[in-house]
């Protein structure tokens, strides 16, 4: 096995958690229709176009004249997005500080995040400092799991992919990470992560 160089961590779902219910419980009274609105309004793959770097003006007319009943509650998922944050997820990020503090590994971030919110993150998140550099998919244009993305990070900061470790909650996004070479770890919890990372030789 080659000797580990660099950890990638992705962000959302694995050091920081958001999740848009945090925003709509409080919007809507009837959990069915929170899910309905999330799952047929302002879903997952229409918020991947964010990610991807549209506008977030123009996803949300593109909602709003789609669903004209529910314009305020579209509008809220640029406005309030900050309420979908409910903070960092503890162990994760103790593992961060720990990698950090032995000063023994590269560490980076690979993240689909919007270029319009990601700044809130850097101003909230201290921890976003540990890294060297952070691939945001919002300011390329490109969004995991394509592999395109995973080249770009490799390149910018001359990463070996087969001395790399990525780790994601995101099945799809590990499997894409693995055909390029990286050494993928499913995140599940912090406790499972530490197993992981035993397994290359990473006591944290």
């Amino acid at each position: 096995m080659n000797k580990i160089e660099t950890i990638i961590f992705d962000l959302g779902g694995v050091l920081i958690d958001w999740n848009p219910r945090y925003l709509y419980r409080n919007v809507f009274d009837d959990q069915e229709e929170m899910e309905y609105f999330l799952e047929h309004v302002c879903s997952g793959e229409w918020n991947g176009e964010q990610d991807r770097g549209r506008s977030f003006e123009e996803a949300i007319l593109i909602k709003q004249k789609e669903f004209p009943h529910y314009n305020n509650e579209i509008e809220l998922f640029f406005s309030n997005w900050h309420e979908m944050i409910s903070g960092c997820i503890q162990g994760s990020v103790d593992i961060l500080d720990k990698l950090y503090s032995q000063r023994k590994l590269r560490l980076y971030a690979l993240t689909n995040w919007s270029h319009q919110t990601f700044p809130y993150a850097l101003e909230n998140f201290e921890f976003l400092k540990r890294f060297e550099g952070i691939l945001v998919s919002g300011k390329e244009n490109l969004i995991k799991p394509n592999p395109a993305i995973y080249h770009l990070l490799l390149s910018r900061f001359d990463i070996i992919p087969e001395r790399a470790i990525f780790i994601d909650d995101s099945l799809k996004n590990i499997e894409a990470a693995n055909k390029v070479g990286l050494h993928g770890l499913h995140f599940s919890d912090s406790l499972n992560l530490k197993k992981q990372l035993y397994e290359y030789g990473i006591n944290v």
